[in-house]
């Protein structure tokens, strides 16, 4: 188990009653946490967390010790009636996921429809998050970009829907597993071999790596490694 990590004396977090704190998470490295994230997982009443032990894990390594629940796709509805109760009578409630900002291709978005649809506040504590990552050190267009998160899993959806992609203008992004990405690369080469990729590979890690390529050129780097870590899959527009 990794040592506590040292952290500066911190002041009240000066939580609002009756809301929900939407807080950013490490996505790899521990530094990526912010103290305003660290202040109000310290000082809220509950943690809603994806999955209690890997935020366990963090808040050890952070000195606090919580009450959560667990807050995920499965239970979303139910766990969402539980937050509303807990902001209704004036308590303050973290949502977190595993990793980076809770909602994006996370659990997290029903949950926050419902506090607001219940009339409660929803305030976000923002950081880490790997497609922000990704895009301002892709070398792409930044001002205009469309993020899918994870392309479907079916070929024939999948390829109707990167089809569609690639008709937008700016840069596209999308989240993909290490099992999919080469499928991915071999798709982009039939379907657009000269437009630019950039791969985000173990993002904040020890490890992190930006590739950067043709289809092609990146698949031929994929020919005797298997890929390893989540990427972060940015596609540029052609010239």
């Amino acid at each position: 188990m990794p040592e506590p990590i040292d952290l500066p004396e911190l002041t009240p977090a000066h939580l609002e009653p009756g809301t929900l704190y939407l807080v950013a998470t490490p996505i790899g490295n521990l530094e990526d946490i912010t103290l305003r994230a660290i202040r109000t997982l310290r000082d809220c009443d509950l943690v809603a967390a994806e999955d209690t032990r890997h935020t366990g894990m963090l808040l050890k390594r952070l000195g606090l010790s919580k009450r959560q629940v667990s807050t995920h796709k499965f239970n979303e509805a139910k766990r969402s009636r539980e937050i509303v109760e807990l902001l209704e009578g004036g308590g303050t409630v973290a949502l977190v996921s595993d990793a980076g900002s809770p909602g994006i291709s996370d659990p997290g978005q029903r949950v926050v429809a419902a506090v607001i649809e219940a009339g409660c506040r929803v305030e976000s504590v923002p950081g880490a998050c790997a497609l922000v990552a990704a895009l301002t050190a892709s070398g792409l267009v930044t001002d205009e970009f469309h993020f899918v998160g994870f392309l479907p899993v079916k070929s024939g959806q999948r390829a109707k829907r990167l089809a569609k992609l690639l008709e937008l203008p700016g840069t596209i992004a999308v989240y993909e597993s290490p099992h999919r990405v080469v499928k991915l690369l071999r798709e982009l080469e039939e379907l657009a071999p000269d437009q630019p990729v950039v791969l985000g590979r173990e993002l904040t890690k020890k490890f992190e790596q930006i590739q950067r390529g043709l289809p092609g050129e990146l698949l031929a780097e994929y020919a005797e490694r298997k890929p390893k870590g989540e990427f972060v899959v940015l596609i540029g527009q052609a010239g």
